[in-house]
């Protein structure tokens, strides 16, 4: 393993993360919020420290192998997390905590939009905007590392699912370099951001709002820039503009290269996986509005309209919200908040197990239940025309038993830490499957939350985020073996 190579990679990356604290300067003497001082200093010691990690190192060539790129993976997302949080600790009479920081500085970057800070309505403006960079810097950074760089260490959801589409997808890249893909994927993220900025500023936002909103939206994050969310611009226009582009964010960014590259949309629709969520999302809509309808005080359109985003928000994993849903009726917050565990589509900005895996499981299940009925059939598990190797399948089943098992093991962590069994179950779940809005004495914020519980969040989220094997093979002996 080469330490002086990863030293290097990662001082680079802090490097070229402090140039993200320039935009929020930037705004900060645009509203004269007096927070920029904060900024400068945070810039000034992450560029710093990157440049200790990486002047020493900076001569260190050598070819990484599949070991260097899962510590590397890993530390990406560690450091840059740590090092994100310090404007929010030094900027004055609003500053957290260091263990608040770290959790909404991880909760941006991780796209989980978990927040403990209360007030958000009343924070300077910098504050704010820098929230919603995070998620918009987080966002893009998943895509990259589950189209790009995944698939290189074997982990990842394009080489495993995407053999069915022509062209260069049968490669596992969308181009024949990872930085010719990372750099195809950036302008399809920006158009998509930009695009999603315009449509709010129509609806009716500011320039602020449509810019911090947009990055959010297109990162399926759920940070806001106001304690109501969504729903404080009280518009069936804004909302239907945010589910439509979570929709849009929460497909394969595959696919958009492919209506990209060749102008065309029935793609969408001819993909196995994009087309079980719509379906999905369809059936959750129909549930839940005509639970609403039956059970509650909404009248016929208004219960239509909340159904329809608050199903989009909390199955995407985005938890922007236009309405409590933790006080609906019957089991709807229990069926939304078990939606999300099934998230977006691989190589998405989305949370959860991903798509691919559910649709793995179920065909899964039901070839078991065929062979007891033909103990000597040869069944193929199909995705559309193509059969899934059974590594691949058992690589899903081995995800699950993993997903179950740290699950259980956070959960009992956090309830030691005091907290009772509803809200320990839904901040873990909405952690790991990168959410944010939970049940119980989480519903509203998590900053009365004890510490230590807050930290077993933070690696419930970085695990989620990474698709689990990525951090958990770091702690096998055989990882660290010569």
């Amino acid at each position: 393993m080469s330490l002086r190579m990863i030293l290097r990679i990662l001082g680079l990356l802090l490097m070229m993360f402090s140039l993200t604290m320039v935009p929020p300067i930037l705004i900060s003497l645009l509203f004269a919020d007096g927070m920029w001082q904060a900024f400068v200093v945070a810039l000034g010691i992450t560029v710093g420290t990157g440049a200790l990690m990486y002047l020493p190192n900076r001569h260190a060539r050598k070819e990484l192998r599949t070991r260097d790129g899962f510590l590397i993976a890993a530390l990406f997302w560690s450091v840059l997390g740590l090092f994100g949080s310090l404007p929010l600790m030094l900027t004055g009479a609003a500053a957290l905590s260091p263990t608040d920081a770290v959790f909404e500085s991880f909760s941006g970057l991780t796209t989980t939009g978990a927040t403990v800070i209360t007030g958000i309505d009343l924070l300077p403006e910098a504050i704010l905007y820098y929230r919603q960079q995070l998620q918009w810097l987080g966002g893009m950074g998943i895509v990259v590392l589950a189209v790009a760089i995944l698939p290189t260490l074997g982990v990842g959801g394009m080489a495993l699912y995407r053999t069915e589409i022509p062209g260069p997808l049968k490669d596992s890249k969308l181009t024949p370099r990872i930085t010719e893909t990372a750099k195809a994927l950036w302008y399809i993220y920006a158009t998509l951001t930009v695009t999603c900025a315009l449509a709010y500023m129509a609806a009716g936002m500011n320039w602020f709002d449509a810019l911090g909103h947009s990055f959010s939206t297109v990162a399926i994050g759920g940070f806001s820039t106001h304690d109501a969310s969504i729903g404080y611009f009280d518009s069936a226009a804004i909302e239907l503009i945010c589910s439509a582009f979570l929709l849009i964010s929460a497909f394969s960014f595959s696919l958009h290269f492919v209506a990209w590259r060749e102008r065309r949309l029935t793609h969408y629709f001819q993909d196995p996986e994009a087309r079980f969520l719509m379906l999905f999302l369809a059936g959750l809509i129909i549930i839940t509005s005509v639970s609403l309808w039956l059970t509650s005080d909404y009248e016929t359109l208004q219960g239509l309209r909340h159904a329809v985003f608050e199903v989009v928000s909390i199955a995407t994993t985005a938890g922007f919200s236009v309405a409590d849903f933790s006080t609906w009726p019957g089991a709807l917050p229990f069926l939304l908040f078990v939606a999300a565990f099934v998230g977006g589509c691989s190589g998405s900005t989305g949370g959860g197990m991903k798509v691919i895996r559910i649709i793995l499981i179920l065909k899964q299940g039901m070839r078991e239940v065929m062979r007891l009925i033909h103990p000597s059939a040869v069944i193929a598990v199909k995705i559309g025309k193509v059969s899934v190797p059974d590594g691949i399948a058992q690589a899903v089943w081995g995800f699950f038993s993993a997903y179950v098992l740290l699950f259980f093991l956070m959960l009992v962590g956090v309830m030691a830490t005091g907290v009772d069994q509803v809200t320990a179950w839904s901040t873990v779940g909405a952690t790991l499957n990168n959410l944010g809005p939970a049940l119980g004495e989480a519903s509203a914020h998590y900053g009365d939350l004890p510490s230590l519980a807050k930290w077993i969040l933070v690696v419930a989220m970085l695990l989620g985020r990474l698709e689990i094997f990525t951090v958990v093979v770091l702690f096998t002996p055989a990882f660290w073996r010569k």
